[in-house]
């Protein structure tokens, strides 16, 4: 709790919060697909090394997106299969409660 109270006082003494996180933001994913570009065009330039970075960020986050839309779709499906067999069972049992 200590901590959690001195990072919200850090956070309120913060004029600038996105000066603050630049580097981290910099330094996270995008020098991963910085370094992918320079693998697959180690003789490109810099600018370009850029663009090929950014396409490669791009296409990263779109096929995150693909997952999860398709496991949505998996867990949605699986409740609709889910609640029509309750609404099967529950007929099912009434039909046998209304013949006895």
């Amino acid at each position: 709790m200590q901590l959690r109270l001195a990072a919200h006082i850090s956070w309120a003494n913060t004029k600038d919060r996105s000066s603050r996180t630049a580097a981290a933001r910099r330094a996270s994913h995008h020098t991963r697909f910085l370094e992918m570009a320079r693998k697959r065009n180690p003789d490109a330039p810099e600018a370009e090394l850029m663009r090929l970075a950014a396409s490669l960020k791009k296409a990263h986050y779109q096929a995150l997106a693909l997952k999860s839309a398709a496991a949505r779709r998996v867990k949605r499906e699986m409740a609709q299969q889910e609640k029509a067999r309750r609404v099967q069972a529950e007929l099912a049992q009434a039909r046998t409660g209304s013949a006895a």
